[in-house]
């Protein structure tokens, strides 16, 4: 009889064997699941059946690595044992949980004890749930500016109480305390911005120093609606341009007679020196369609029909011959007007107003910007705008000429007169001043009202931390009022008079310097990190870090929910919420989970609960 040691030997090195098969079994499964839901991609199939020709991506994908790896083969699908295949629809959400949560916590640590604040925005996804996408912005230790999507939690009603509550909710989960909260972020409803019963009123209740920034892509839309519905000329002009994307877009065989005749264009100009050839150059494109919520998209609308005028002339002339009346009857009204001066003056005028604008735009979508540089900007299109309208007129009107003579459009004598007596004027007066002069001024006037941020003291401090131009807007002063008005609880005891202490080394070593002469605030921390300076001004450092922490615009709630739209389609709309808000993270922050370790995955998906199998030995 064999002594009971060497049997505890043999049991033990068999069992080893068995929990390395398991092992193996359950890291083929993640590694699976893991890179579907980085792709954004379903995991099931309808018919899950060992015989099934379509079995589902976990499954499919599953087979695919048993083909190229015997080992695994040996251990995954009909080699596996009955109770541990791990391939159930459970097993993957538990999984995706576990990489999820992963990703949170990592988030929260990154965090640390440093302020944050939080960006909050609603959508309705494919199921037609309202889903709350909830984003953190915080300055990384390293100093540079991040937001991440956090969460997605779906509310029963959109009320401010249901809202803070639900926030409230997972920020407590991962123990980030509200104290810590410098700044909310949400776009212009009452619901989120109201005065008194909004969700920034009852955050400050709770919290005085959770200042409220308002969207400024949102408040750029507002102050672009607004302008274009005010002014007559803005108006009509876009009611037309509508029209003529639409008629040449109603059909596939328009839209491709367009790009024959587009491409035949180019090909001329090409020869002739026109334009030059290059990669990436002169692709296949068709017009634009603007979005009623994308003011932006109407600067494309305008890019896309001048660059394909002529296209777009040929084929509503062509529809003009149609059999059908109605059709024809559409393109002749849509030929009439864009072959007109006025419809040309307008779209050369409002190019020349966006070229402008949607710098603002763009600059507004990026999450690194910081508030102060997002006010310059502003200021920057204002003086922009101004010196279009004081010097821009002849260069604007010899465009226009230009462009007609192209394109065999009379231009109308502008010299002529219009009215009687006292009213009498010249039609080139009235395209300066009732056209060119008035769009311009209802677009510097509605950003004006928008952006008027000289009455915001928070932000107008906040400018003389600001080191572009050499620190130009520099103030000693401002400056420690800004930590004593709205930061108090950041600087206690006494700090204030280290703050201040300080302000007089920095002002003579980092503000006289050309090495930290930089374009931005973020730019300035992230030096001040990289030379070791952060520990020299630490007061100061952490006052730049709180102002960074202010959000410019909700753009990355809006990312996260064009993600949503790709992880939840029509295919997928009935997906958990809990199991939606899993995929969502893995696939919006995949930075952390492209390099997470299965192994580690394994150990705490053995610990979450009793399992048939032992995964551990």
């Amino acid at each position: 009889m064999k002594p009971s040691g060497h049997i505890d030997k043999v049991m033990h090195r068999i069992g080893g064997e068995e929990v390395l098969k398991h092992r193996l079994r359950l890291k083929t499964t993640i590694m699976v699941v893991k890179q579907l839901a980085l792709q954004g991609s379903s995991f099931r199939g309808h018919d899950e059946s060992d015989d099934s020709l379509n079995p589902g991506n976990v499954l499919a994908w599953i087979g695919f690595a048993a083909k190229l790896n015997d080992q695994i083969n040996s251990v995954v699908l009909r080699n596996a044992p009955g109770n541990a295949k791990y391939t159930s629809p459970s097993i993957q959400k538990e999984i995706l949980g576990i990489i999820a949560n992963r990703v949170r916590c990592k988030i929260r640590e990154e965090i640390g004890d440093s302020c944050f604040s939080i960006l909050v925005d609603e959508a309705v996804d494919e199921a037609g749930r309202e889903q709350m996408s909830i984003i953190l912005r915080y300055v990384s230790s390293s100093g540079i500016v991040t937001e991440r999507f956090f969460a997605l939690k779906s509310i029963a009603d959109t009320s401010a109480e249901t809202l803070k509550q639900a926030i409230c909710d997972v920020l407590s989960q991962y123990d980030l305390q509200i104290e810590k909260l410098r700044c909310q972020g949400y776009d212009g409803a009452s619901n989120m911005s109201g005065q008194f019963n909004g969700v920034k009123a009852l955050f400050l209740r709770d919290c005085p120093y959770a200042y409220f920034v308002h969207c400024f892509a949102h408040r750029l839309q507002l102050a672009l609606m607004t302008s274009a519905k005010v002014c007559d000329p803005i108006w009509d002009f876009f009611s037309i341009l509508d029209c003529i994307i639409n008629v040449v877009k109603a059909s596939p065989k328009r839209i491709r007679e367009l790009q024959a005749i587009h491409k035949k264009d180019l090909d001329g100009m090409l020869d002739v020196g026109e334009i030059q050839s290059g990669q990436g150059a002169n692709q296949m494109t068709s017009l634009k369609r603007s979005g009623p919520t994308r003011w932006g998209s109407h600067y494309h609308s305008i890019l896309s029909i001048i660059n394909m005028f002529n296209a777009t002339c040929v084929v509503l002339e062509d529809l003009c011959r149609s059999k059908e009346g109605e059709q024809r009857a559409q393109a002749r009204g849509a030929s009439k007007n864009i072959k007109t001066f006025e419809f040309v003056f307008n779209l050369h005028l409002m190019k020349g107003i966006m070229d402008i604008t949607d710098f603002l735009c763009q600059a507004f979508q990026q999450e690194s910007v910081d508030i102060v540089a997002a006010v310059g900007f502003v200021s920057m299109a204002k003086v922009k705008l101004q010196k279009l309208r004081d010097e821009g007129w002849d260069k604007l009107l010899q465009e226009v000429k230009s462009f007609c003579s192209k394109h065999a459009i009379e231009v109308p004598n502008m010299n002529a007169t219009l009215g009687r007596g006292e009213k009498q004027t010249t039609l080139e007066h009235r395209y300066h001043f009732e056209y060119f002069n008035q769009c311009i001024d209802f677009q510097l006037g509605t950003l004006n009202s928008r952006f008027n941020e000289s009455s915001v003291r928070l932000l107008q401090l906040s400018g003389a931390l600001d080191p572009k131009s050499s620190f130009r807007s520099f103030d000693e002063e401002n400056i420690y009022r800004l930590a004593e008005e709205f930061y108090p609880r950041d600087f206690e005891g006494n700090e204030m008079n280290c703050l201040k202490n300080e302000l007089g080394y920095y002002a003579d070593h980092v503000v006289h310097s050309q090495e930290y002469d930089v374009s931005s605030l973020a730019k300035l921390l992230e030096k001040l990190v990289e030379t070791g300076m952060e520990a020299r001004y630490r007061l100061i450092c952490r006052l730049i870090r709180l102002v960074l922490t202010l959000p410019v615009s909700t753009a990355t709630t809006e990312r996260s929910f064009s993600a949503m739209k790709h992880v939840k389609t029509d295919l997928r709309n009935k997906m958990g919420d809990e199991f939606l808000a899993d995929c969502l993270t893995i696939f919006f922050e995949r930075e952390y989970v492209i390099g997470m370790d299965e192994d580690s995955i394994i150990d705490e998906f053995a610990k979450l609960k009793d399992r048939r199998v032992q995964l551990t030995l």
